[in-house]
């Protein structure tokens, strides 16, 4: 394992400064220091059995289509380390790394689009240096102080797991199959402890049906963002349990939360059927609420971001990002029924249960896929 020294990491491992090379059979690696993205960034140069520079795996520095954001790493890691200054850390790598590499350079980001990394992340999972610095956007701007500001502008939240994620690769992260392993899996008829924290991971539609009283809905489906919401709402010091009707999909869950570390925050799983889960959420009644949405408060739990590039849906609602929905919750009026809303119906669910926990004596509806029917307001 090669590590920057600079990343301060507790495990074995080899350092690996900037311009030190690895070699391995014919091939040659050589360690470029990015940092951008983190103050201890490594990317590693690949060269061919010739000796000429063939690929580089540029990490979560260079990606295809944009650079990795500079806000993820203030508080966390070995080193502290404003925005502003690793903004300007990256102007400097592009063009002083990057931008120096011969254009027919394969790039090899560490991923690609699903990840709040960046704001405008490409699905292509390889590009060229070449093609990067004629058609990415940060290769487009040469002048620092506005690079800066570019870079700083409308990037998304930073979820509360990203810190303790830091701080594990930092340490040393748990074996991983033990750690899956180890993870109680409750019998259908075990009680879970009164007030426990309950992340419910079925779709939507079958936790508005019937739930246990205080669950979390955070649906596991394919293609969304689960183990990026779960981290977002729940924090790295709370325990939880997991709840969901179907085996294969609580292993996924599991292996998905154990990518951000949070594995070894699940006290136990618990695969009920729908005779377990009593207690239904009242639907929306969409044409009376189409008639007369100032009967109800409507909050939006969009991304700032969202909102502000798309517009708000409803006149007089309330943001608040579903993110900051559990520390905000007392903000919301209870003097009318309350009608929860994002941009697809995926987090609506979440925010939802949220609200239903947390404001007990207030009717909570969510609006689900339905907002799509629904158009901006004009301003």
């Amino acid at each position: 394992t090669y590590v920057h020294p600079r990343m301060g990491v507790l495990y074995p491992h080899q350092e690996s400064s900037d311009g030190e090379s690895i070699t391995a059979g014919k091939l040659t690696v050589k360690a470029l220091f990015t940092p951008g993205h983190s103050p201890d960034h490594n990317s590693y140069l690949l060269y061919d059995e010739g000796g000429k520079p063939y690929a580089v795996f540029t990490g979560d520095s260079l990606f295809i289509g944009d650079v990795g954001r500079p806000d993820l790493r203030e508080g966390a890691g070995n080193l502290v380390a404003k925005r502003e200054e690793l903004a300007g850390q990256m102007f400097d790598t592009l063009w002083e790394v990057f931008a120096k590499l011969p254009d027919e350079v394969l790039v090899y980001p560490a991923h690609g689009a699903g990840s709040l990394c960046g704001k405008s992340l490409s699905t292509d999972t390889s590009s060229t240096i070449g093609r990067e610095m004629q058609f990415n956007w940060a290769f487009q701007i040469k002048d620092k102080a506005a690079f800066v500001d570019a870079l700083l502008e409308g990037q998304p939240f930073v979820p509360k797991y990203f810190p303790h994620s830091v701080e594990m690769n930092r340490t040393g992260a748990p074996n991983y199959e033990e750690s899956i392993q180890g993870i109680a899996r409750l019998d259908h008829n075990t009680s879970l402890p009164k007030g426990a924290l309950v992340v419910d991971i079925r779709e939507a539609v079958k936790w508005r049906e019937g739930h246990l009283p205080g669950s979390f809905n955070i649906p596991n489906s394919e293609g969304d963002r689960f183990e990026t919401w779960a981290g977002a709402i729940i924090g790295p010091e709370e325990k939880f349990y997991l709840l969901g009707d179907d085996d294969s999909v609580m292993e996924n869950a599991l292996r998905r939360l154990a990518k951000i570390g949070y594995e070894l925050n699940i006290l136990g799983t618990v695969v009920y059927d729908s005779t377990h889960l009593p207690m239904p959420s009242a639907p929306l009644d969409i044409p009376a609420f189409r008639r007369n949405p100032d009967a109800y408060t409507v909050v939006d739990i969009r991304n700032v971001p969202e909102v502000e590039t798309a517009g708000s849906k409803f006149d007089n609602s309330l943001l608040v990002p579903l993110h900051q929905l559990r520390e905000r919750a007392a903000e919301i009026p209870t003097d009318k029924p309350v009608v929860i809303h994002c941009a697809g119906g995926y987090r609506s669910s979440a925010g939802a249960s949220i609200l239903e926990t947390l404001l007990p004596d207030t009717t909570v509806f969510d609006l689900g896929e339905s907002v799509k029917q629904f158009n901006a307001v004009t301003t």
